[in-house]
């Protein structure tokens, strides 16, 4: 800390000159400005100057770099350094201390001689107070720095490594990996001559030009075998007959993760790598697999070649090793949670394929629904089942009864052997084995109607759940209908969505007046609290009242918000706010979860708080702070203020 013999107070042109050139301070007025510099002072420290020592030191001052630099890092309970970060002229440390009243959280040492200037610690909070945008640049960039440290901690502290090494998912990009040439044809070339090329060669892939010499299609090995051989065509069928059109192309700069993400939802094993609009190379899913080991391709392509449905039934236990690796790797909680659905959706997807070879066509069209967490596409591990059967109105009454029958049986099925694969039962029978929830589009589009239009408990119950819903497979044109159909009642239903403000406003998160956690007193899950049912759920129930007020045509709460900050309908730093605690609060579900496997448990969603560091801790504290504002928010909008 400064002493007054250390520090003067230098002219105030320099400081207000300097203050000009410095983010968030450039913010202020000419009269905050010259107030301010009237406040600051300066201090000296020579290289080596160890000014803050974490956990230890007390922060009476914000520091701003005037000349210099210093370097902020934390240290382990072995000693073990990990390095934050540097920073130099026009650059402060201290803010976040300051703001939540705590010791440093960071070691800060100058790595060369160092002038700061020097704001107290009542000078800065006057500033936060009296100044928004000064405000919240603080909060935003303060925000994304804690997560990034807290992420890290997590990973070192609750993960045990299990691999000799990390799998390069987020930072090795496309063009360092693809190693593919590009190979060309017309398309008017011959399969039989693609398929000695491809030998030749020895590639999978080739790419298909027209006349110009532009790429219009590809043509795989796959092609060869499943559209030629196996259907008996001559080989001297032109590839362009054959051909995979439009190519499916990624950018160089994206990374290994994307590509995987992408070629599983695509269901293609190539990939052309575009670069300055141009494709320059191919990559492929072997690429990957040699590149990474211990991929997620294997296992979607497991998933893929099995025959029987009971050939699913150990494979969705293997995700959790895929989730491991990936936490490992650094992976944030929306990536996690995306390529749990994309392989979650791969073995439905296949058991449902499998099912209607064994019963045969159905009788009308039909699609598989998703709803809740599966709908929202935020699965973590062993989650309940919530899922329902929409399918197409006939006016013939023999096919609807045909209809019923067999959608009864084949729900039934489904339901029995996604519960063999280790996808639990629903609590509440919300499941396609329930005949209530197995109907033709105008039954649903009636359910829809009525909870909109009697917003009973029970209605804004169902909201929850149902309003989540997701094709999944089948014809998915029936539920972009019933989707077109929901948002027209939502938006038009006032009294619906006031009783759903209502609903996000009747509880709090877990934290007393004086910022402590609320946890259970005693019981099972006593010194813990719910994160899903006391934090997570907020955030949730806000991103769809909203994008049902407002038309968002998204399940995904991360994507509902980031649509909604956009749209302009929630203030951006807001929408910023909330996507950063939301997704803090599922990275804290999904390693509490992890570590409980790891052991051998069940997971659950009770967190300790007496089991986090001080870092993670004051981190969940911030997430949680957010839900208040998040509420203060909805009262405006819905005019609850009263509430």
């Amino acid at each position: 800390m400064a002493s007054d013999e250390d520090s003067y107070s230098p002219p105030l042109t320099v400081i207000v000159k300097f203050l000009q050139s410095a983010l968030p301070f450039n913010s202020l007025d000419s009269r905050a400005l010259y107030r301010l510099a009237r406040l600051c002072r300066i201090d000296f420290f020579p290289q080596g100057t160890i000014v803050f020592q974490q956990g230890i030191s007390t922060v009476d001052y914000l520091y701003l770099i005037q000349q210099g630099g210093v370097k902020s890092y934390l240290k382990d309970a072995d000693d073990e350094i990990s390095l934050n970060d540097y920073r130099g002229r026009g650059e402060y440390f201290g803010a976040l201390p300051i703001i939540q009243n705590t010791r440093a959280n960071l070691n800060v040492e100058t790595v060369e001689d160092t002038f700061c200037f020097l704001i107290s610690k009542d000078d800065f909070l006057q500033l936060l107070a009296r100044h928004r945008e000064f405000s919240q640049y603080f909060l935003r960039t303060m925000s994304a720095k804690m997560v990034k440290n807290v992420y890290a901690e997590f990973r070192q502290h609750k993960i045990s490594t299990k691999t000799e090494s990390g799998l390069y998912l987020f930072s090795a990009t496309i063009g360092k990996i693809a190693k593919g040439r590009l190979f060309t044809i017309p398309a008017g070339t011959a399969v039989r001559e693609a398929a000695v090329i491809m030998s030749e060669k020895r590639i999978g892939s080739l790419l298909v030009t027209d006349n110009d010499g532009k790429i219009i299609g590809i043509v795989t090995d796959r092609d060869i075998r499943s559209k030629v051989v196996a259907r008996g065509l001559v080989y001297q069928t032109d590839v362009a007959e054959i051909m995979t059109a439009p190519v499916q192309t990624i950018s160089s700069q994206a990374v290994c993760f994307d590509a995987i993400l992408q070629m599983m939802k695509k269901r293609v094993h190539h990939l052309a790598v575009e670069q300055g609009g141009e494709i320059v190379r191919m990559i492929t899913t072997h690429d990957i697999m040699v590149t990474q080991g211990t991929s997620p391709l294997y296992l979607f392509r497991e998933i893929g070649a099995q025959r029987r449905v009971s050939g699913l039934y150990d494979l969705s236990a293997k995700i959790y090793q895929v989730v491991r690796s990936l936490i490992e790797e650094g992976a944030k909680a929306n990536n996690i949670t995306r390529m749990i659905a994309v392989l979650n959706d791969h073995i439905l997807e296949k058991m449902l394929s499998l099912l209607l070879e064994e019963y045969g066509a159905a009788p009308l069209p039909f699609c598989w629904l998703l709803m809740g967490s599966e709908g929202r596409r935020e699965q973590t591990f062993k989650t309940d089942q919530d899922n329902a059967i929409l399918y197409a109105d006939s006016d013939d009454e023999v096919k609807n009864l045909r209809a019923a029958e067999f959608f009864r049986s084949f729900g039934e099925a489904v339901i029995g052997h996604l519960v063999k694969c280790g996808y639990p039962l629903c609590p509440g029978d919300i499941m396609a084995s329930n005949p209530k929830w197995r109907q033709p589009l105008a039954v649903w589009k009636g359910y829809f109607r009525a909870w909109c239009r009697t917003p009973t408990p029970e209605s804004v119950l169902n909201s929850t759940i149902f309003f989540d819903f997701k094709a999944e497979f089948g014809a998915v044109e029936l539920a972009a209908e019933l989707r077109s159909e929901v948002l027209g009642y939502s938006k038009r239903e006032d009294l619906f969505l006031m009783h759903m403000a209502r609903n996000c406003l009747a509880s709090r998160p877990p934290l007393s007046f004086f910022k402590n956690f609320v946890v259970e007193k005693d019981g099972r899950h006593k010194d813990t609290f719910d994160l899903k049912r006391k934090g997570m759920v907020f955030f949730v129930d806000f991103a769809r009242l909203l994008s049902l007020k407002y038309g968002v045509d998204e399940t995904n709460t991360m994507a509902r918000l980031q649509v909604l900050g956009q749209g302009g309908y929630i203030p951006e730093s807001l929408g910023m706010e909330l996507v950063e605690a939301y997704e803090f609060l599922m990275q804290v579900r999904l390693v509490h979860q992890l570590h409980q496997m790891d052991g051998g448990h069940e997971p659950d969603n009770y967190i300790k708080p007496g089991d986090l560091s001080d870092l993670e801790r004051q981190t969940l504290k911030e997430a949680f702070a957010v839900i208040s504002r998040l509420q203060e928010f909805i009262k405006q909008e819905f005019h609850l203020a009263e509430l």
